[in-house]
């Protein structure tokens, strides 16, 4: 017995079904209206972090994003940047610390007693000193940090640990400032916060001193964050070559990205000069009329 193989013949219709399978099999999945976006979003999320130096983490990106006019949630943001490897900053070692008191010199009573809320600002101020490592060797930095709105308004940057490194700071910030009398100026026991200098420019413009104890920061905590950010966000990602590549650098951090754009968590997320502006809009401008 023999038997014969039938050839297939299809019809036009049932090769409009296989020509319609294959093609789909062919063509990659279409992007949800979920995926594209996510997409977008993620696009104006590496905008707000590139922006931020790579130190934002999703809180602030978010509350940039807000600021922004894009709405969004902050979980999203989170998982969004957490996938893409989108990481801040973080602190990886610890700094040395530049408080050498001299038990030659007297030192203030705590004042301040941790009480770092302030009405207004210019009323209570907080100074430190830190290093920052260049090939050339060490730069020393002192700043004054106003408690009312965590602005920098006095800094001064010079290649050793004098008392001038202190005063000049101060300096900054009267010429910038002007405060009333009885403004309260905290600091470590340092021997530059302790010397005949700073006593006199305390003196002569009826700031009341005051210092931390012994060995403890916390009494001194709203400066050490700020240091500690500054070297966490900033300087650790860095390598300077020389001192004055460093002071440029310091320079833009302070006065371009920190007083003015970077949003700060104990101010409700805006910048210490958006602070300013919001409440105490008078300070402002009479600031302004004085520069």
């Amino acid at each position: 017995m023999y038997f014969y193989a039938r050839k297939r013949v299809s019809s036009p219709a049932s090769r409009g079904v296989e020509g319609g399978y294959y093609d789909w099999r062919r063509r990659q999945p279409a992007e949800t209206r979920r995926e594209s976006a996510n997409r977008v979003l993620l696009g104006q999320i590496r905008e707000v972090f590139e922006a931020s130096d790579q130190t934002y983490g999703s809180p602030r990106v978010w509350r940039q994003l807000q600021k922004n006019g894009v709405c969004c949630g902050e979980n999203r943001v989170a998982r969004l940047m957490q996938k893409a490897g989108l990481r801040a900053a973080v602190p990886d070692r610890a700094w040395p610390r530049t408080t050498v008191p001299d038990p030659r010199l007297l030192a203030f009573e705590n004042v301040l007693e941790r009480d770092f809320a302030a009405e207004a600002p210019d009323m209570k101020w907080a100074a430190d000193i830190t290093y920052i490592p260049t090939e050339e060797g060490w730069l020393y930095l002192s700043v004054v940090l106003d408690l009312s709105s965590r602005r920098v308004v006095g800094w001064a940057m010079k290649p050793t640990l004098g008392r001038a490194l202190a005063t000049d700071a101060l300096e900054m910030a009267l010429r910038q400032r002007s405060p009333d009398e009885g403004l309260i100026h905290h600091s470590d026991r340092g021997c530059q916060y302790a010397s005949e200098d700073q006593r006199e420019i305390l003196t002569d413009h009826c700031m009341l001193g005051s210092m931390s104890r012994l060995g403890n920061c916390l009494d001194n905590a709203p400066v050490e964050s700020f240091l500690s950010t500054l070297k966490t966000e900033h300087v650790r990602r860095r390598r300077y070559q020389t001192r004055s590549e460093a002071k440029r650098d310091l320079f833009q951090y302070i006065e371009v990205f920190y007083n003015r754009k970077r949003l700060h968590s104990a101010l409700g997320y805006v910048s210490p000069m958006e602070f300013e502006t919001q409440h105490h809009p008078s300070r402002e401008t009479s600031l302004a009329a004085e520069g």
